[in-house]
């Protein structure tokens, strides 16, 4: 008996064009299209930021580790190929009842398997990280469990900023530290944390952004500063608008112009990075403050200024300025373009919100 399924061709792909018809690929054309895949999966892979290979190479053992251990409770060594939705859930139950990973954790690792599983050629199923997420999504609410991670970063403000720039120079070593004698912070280091700190506020930049800037990404106006926030994993650049602030030792500005004449008199390339290692003894260095220094100035000056009892870090400042900016009537729409968020940022609202948690309040003017 003959079916209908012994007349189908067999083809090895098959693309339609906008008339509705069919074409059909060849052995040979279909090989060469896998090879531009493969080509265009390892270009990417070389261009993805050296932290983010990192992280997903992490994610990627701790898949091998959680294989591991499902061997030893069902007795059978699933393929790491395997990725479904049951897999994918046990997985995320793995994480947080073994290795008491913190939510926001989770689904990071969640992002980084998919990703290196597709990078190996496997197949990863929609709905299986859809049901990952689904399985993380009470974790989230569980204050217990989000007490497992550093927490998010702390919004900072302008008084804040004025204690980092205005801290002393003199560090004393705390209690039972290997240094003995009281460290001076060099002034070319001073001068250029204050510039990043105040200018990374005023344009809500990512630490990445900052540490791509050049000083011709940089430019000095009648009315302050205009500055090219350059592109980062794929987020679009950005011109924004930097006004002259009202106190000397937060203007953005006047900190960067100090920075200007600084680095340059200590040997910079005109029109080189924006922003320079300073070691120790306050030699500049020659290529530019990588993110993770970027991130650490802020932590830092923070810790020098006595700010303690808040999660301050690099992102600190992005926050703040829509916090800050709400408090003080910056238009949505305006403090939105300034930090290169989307239209649909689930992040920026929520800063959005903290920042008008006082306005028009329940409590206010009611006869309390």
């Amino acid at each position: 008996m003959t079916t209908e399924l012994e007349h189908v061709e067999i083809v090895d792909a098959e693309l339609v064009d906008d008339e509705g018809t069919v074409e059909t690929y060849d052995s040979a054309a279909a090989a060469v299209l896998k090879a531009l895949d493969k080509d265009a999966e390892e270009l990417l892979q070389r261009v993805r930021p050296r932290k983010t290979r990192t992280g997903y190479a992490r994610d990627w053992e701790l898949w091998v580790e959680f294989h591991v251990w499902l061997k030893e409770k069902t007795g059978t060594r699933l393929p790491l190929s395997a990725v479904s939705v049951g897999t994918f859930v046990a997985f995320v139950t793995w994480l947080d009842e073994v290795k008491k990973a913190a939510p926001n954790s989770i689904e990071r690792r969640i992002t980084g398997v998919t990703a290196e599983a597709r990078r190996h050629g496997y197949t990863v199923p929609k709905e299986a990280t859809e049901a990952a997420r689904r399985a993380l999504k009470p974790l989230k609410k569980d204050k217990e469990r989000q007490a497992r991670g550093r927490g998010k970063a702390a919004a900072i403000a302008p008084k804040d900023l004025h204690a980092m720039n205005t801290a002393a120079r003199e560090r004393v070593p705390q209690e039972g530290a290997r240094r003995r004698r009281t460290y001076v912070v060099p002034e070319l280091a001073r001068l250029r944390d204050r510039a990043l700190n105040t200018l990374k506020f005023a344009v809500a930049g990512r630490n990445e952004e900052m540490s791509l800037l050049d000083d011709a990404h940089i430019q000095l106006v009648d009315e302050g500063l205009t500055v090219h926030v350059p592109e980062v994993k794929g987020r679009p650049a950005r011109d924004v608008p930097v006004t002259h602030g009202e106190n000397t030792d937060t203007c953005p500005v006047r900190c960067w112009q100090a920075w200007q004449t600084a680095k340059l008199a200590a040997g910079a390339p005109p029109d080189g990075p924006a922003f320079h290692p300073v070691d120790q003894w306050g030699y500049l260095g020659s290529g530019r403050l990588s993110p993770d220094g970027v991130g650490r100035a802020m932590t830092r000056a923070a810790k020098y200024a006595g700010l303690t009892g808040r999660r301050i870090t690099g992102h600190s400042g992005r926050r703040g300025l829509v916090t800050t900016g709400r408090k003080s009537g910056r238009r949505v729409e305006k403090l939105r373009s300034q930090g290169g968020w989307s239209a649909n940022s689930p992040v920026f609202w929520e800063y959005v919100d903290e920042g008008e948690m006082f306005e028009d309040a329940a409590t206010e003017g009611i006869g309390l």
